[in-house]
């Protein structure tokens, strides 16, 4: 599996030739300024929550690559009426698409489109193919679900949120990552505005102290578990 980190809550995840990308908010993110969404290849687009920090560029690059959108039920088909491609799912569940197996799992957050409307209750996913598996928390604060992850399924990796104020914040993540049983995470959700900035090498020791590895790529870059 291949992880790139596109900024704030994006995500993508390659496997077998296949891409799947998390919460696309690229374009504005000033951050992200060198990612061309024009240049993705996008075969699945999965959505943990209908904020627009999370989808805002969901249709362009639905639109052009004909990406199948998997979220919860609200939210597919809030896409499926402006006719994208979508599959719902709810928590708990597990679908298969091509050998990838993706579950939908709890979140505690809020969801709502920019206009206001309904987006459904936020979750998280854990991708498993070929015996490796990564939780993508999505935004959330711990919560003792998490708890259920480790019964099923052995984690590689945890992409936990670390930006405080609208997630969990570093120390919490560090519960979130015993929780879940994973010492390796990649942090997300930080820096991307004011509220969220966060002091990367504090992050990292405070991790490293709790005997665990806290990795922050630079946007566009990768690391392969």
């Amino acid at each position: 599996m291949q992880v790139t980190y596109l900024g704030h809550g994006c995500i993508s995840v390659s496997i077998n030739n296949k891409t799947l990308l998390i919460d696309p908010f690229i374009t504005g993110n000033p951050l992200a300024k060198h990612i061309n969404i024009e240049e993705l290849k996008v075969n699945y687009i999965l959505i943990t929550h209908a904020h627009q920090d999370h989808i805002l560029d969901v249709e362009a690059i639905a639109k052009r690559t004909e990406a199948k959108i998997i979220s919860n039920y609200e939210i597919v088909m809030h896409y499926i009426a402006k006719g994208f491609i979508g599959h719902p799912m709810n928590h708990g569940g597990n679908c298969v698409f091509d050998e990838i197996n993706i579950k939908y799992v709890n979140a505690i957050h809020t969801s709502s489109f920019p206009d206001g409307s309904y987006g459904g209750q936020p979750g998280g996913f854990v991708i498993t193919h070929n015996n490796k598996s990564i939780y993508v928390a999505g935004d959330t604060a711990v919560t003792f679900d998490m708890k259920l992850i480790p019964m099923q399924t052995k984690l590689n990796l945890a992409i936990l949120p670390i930006g405080d104020n609208f997630t969990m914040g570093i120390e919490d993540a560090i519960i979130a990552a015993d929780f879940v049983e994973c010492d390796k995470i990649l942090g997300c959700h930080y820096d991307t505005f004011p509220p969220i900035e966060i002091d990367e090498k504090v992050a990292v020791q405070k991790f490293k102290t709790s005997n665990k590895e806290l990795i922050l790529l630079d946007i566009g870059k990768s690391i392969f578990i």
